[in-house]
């Protein structure tokens, strides 16, 4: 379903100005958990728990797509106690990783989102999702002692 434009994947730090003919973009943003007494909370070479949240907004430039997509996570930016020990945590809004326009009108079927790649045949098809069901009556969770 994709139109003749090419489109190409946009980082924030390179943000070009294309706008949306249909006033939608998507967006990522970056946010990492830690405690907040870990005294190597600031260390750059530390690894922490991290998540990349993908957001649609509708917006009607890349610049305020962009500006709405670091408004929702800077939401997410905020201590509380967590763990049955109530420990001080926070997970912490890094920034915005990529903000791109959408094409097509939103619907069932559109286009959204695509990339472009040289991969081996074996490769392509081991990235492909399987429609059985996962059963989880087969899963056996940890106890307590495990974790």
């Amino acid at each position: 379903m994709r139109d003749e434009r090419t489109i190409k994947l946009l980082s924030a730090k390179t943000m070009t100005q294309h706008t949306s003919p249909v006033g939608w973009y998507v967006g990522s943003y970056m946010l990492r958990f830690f405690e907040l007494e870990d005294s190597a909370k600031d260390d750059p070479e530390k690894r922490f728990l991290s998540w990349e949240n993908t957001v649609l907004v509708r917006a009607d430039s890349k610049s305020e797509a962009y500006e709405k997509v670091e408004k929702i996570g800077r939401e997410h930016d905020y201590p509380y106690k967590g763990g049955p020990e109530d420990v001080d945590v926070k997970w912490e809004f890094i920034g915005v990783t990529q903000v791109l326009a959408i094409y097509e009108e939103i619907g069932d079927g559109a286009e959204i989102l695509w990339s472009e790649s040289t991969r081996k045949l074996k490769n392509l098809k081991s990235n492909i999702l399987s429609k059985r069901p996962v059963s989880y009556t087969h899963l056996t969770l940890p106890t307590n002692r495990e974790v």
